[in-house]
């Protein structure tokens, strides 16, 4: 077995070669949540413009999908139908990471390659940007920012929280004008600790969830970063999305999968999508099988948003996590739609 095998059954990076994507449209989920998936790449994207792999995806109030990628054009937006609109943002990022978008139709880009976060308007015109390129934060300094990951808008304040990141274990909290006021986290597996803060939201009422993957669930904190209740029984939760349109806030937590190489057959380990309410009771879960492009599956859902009429939207870091592995390396699924169907 070669070195690159060995690493492969440590770390769950695949040791096979890419499955062939096959079958047609499955339904997955329970009523009421039941989508219609294809399994293709969601997107017309214009003639020899790639996505490379799509890390964020957010959604605006007028249901304009706004995919954050790695590829030619780092900000691609698209109607609901998936048809190219407009784009923006070259030779602005570092490393794509993760996106958000604000009542005001502003948006927040968080690069975890030159370690800032910057505010855009509807336009994508600056608006302000936190972090000095190429400047990180000494690993596990608490100070910002050590390899940032997303912002989460609280909607009745206009006050923000970055999640931060990979080299720390702390959110941080802004104004709307990007005014520090405070942090908190620290290293570790009990309540208020991370080990890597992946994503973060917030619900209607301003409470802060937080997705804290390796330490496979999502916490619940306050507006002032007091611990409340964490939701556990998740594979690696990469990132959540809080739908506040309906009478109830609906959370979608998408998940990588958990087991590594010599497993990687191994069924409810995600990735996959779970389905919340307030309360943290499971209401539906989209994906059984380990990762693959065949339809039903997923490889790694490191975004997730939801339009006005339910239909999910995945952004799955493909290449990273498998497409650089194969031979030849190649470029796989990016986005998925998963169509509401009740």
């Amino acid at each position: 077995m070669s070195d690159e095998n060995k690493e492969n059954l440590e770390y769950g990076l695949p040791s096979h070669e890419e499955m062939e994507r096959s079958g047609d449209p499955v339904t997955m989920g329970s009523s009421p949540f039941k989508f219609l998936v294809s399994g293709l790449e969601w997107g017309n994207l214009p003639d020899n413009w790639t996505l490379s792999e799509a890390t964020s995806v957010a959604v605006n109030s007028v249901d304009e999908i706004i995919v954050f990628n790695r590829g030619t054009k780092p900000i691609i937006i698209f109607d609901k139908e998936g048809n190219y609109l407009r784009s923006w943002g070259e030779n602005t990022f570092s490393n794509a990471h993760g996106i958000s978008v604000d009542n005001s139709d502003n948006i927040y880009c968080v690069d975890s390659g030159d370690n800032t976060v910057r505010k855009f308007d509807p336009s994508g015109n600056l608006i302000f940007q936190l972090g000095k390129e190429g400047e990180r934060a000494e690993k596990m300094s608490g100070l910002p920012f050590a390899v940032p990951t997303q912002v989460a808008v609280d909607e009745s304040t206009n006050d923000f929280y970055v999640a931060d990141g990979y080299s720390n274990a702390k959110v941080h909290k802004y104004d709307e004008n990007g005014k520090y006021l405070f942090s908190w986290g620290e290293s570790g597996t009990g309540e208020g600790q991370f080990n890597i803060v992946h994503n973060i939201s917030t619900d209607s009422e301003g409470l802060v969830y937080v997705a804290d993957r390796e330490n496979h669930r999502v916490q619940i904190f306050d507006q002032e970063g007091k611990y409340i209740n964490q939701w556990i029984n998740l594979s690696r939760a990469a990132c959540i999305y809080v739908d506040k349109r309906g009478k109830e806030d609906i959370f979608y937590v998408g998940e990588y999968f958990s087991g590594i190489a010599s497993n990687d057959t191994g069924t409810d380990l995600g990735p996959r999508i779970s389905i919340f309410n307030k309360s943290g009771k499971l209401l539906s879960r989209l994906g059984k099988e380990s990762y693959g492009p065949s339809v039903g599956r997923f490889y790694s859902p490191h975004g997730i948003c939801v339009d006005s009429e339910g239909n999910i939207y995945v952004a799955e870091v493909s290449y990273s996590d498998y497409g650089q592995f194969l031979n030849p390396k190649r470029e796989l699924r990016s986005m998925q739609k998963l169509v509401k169907t009740n």
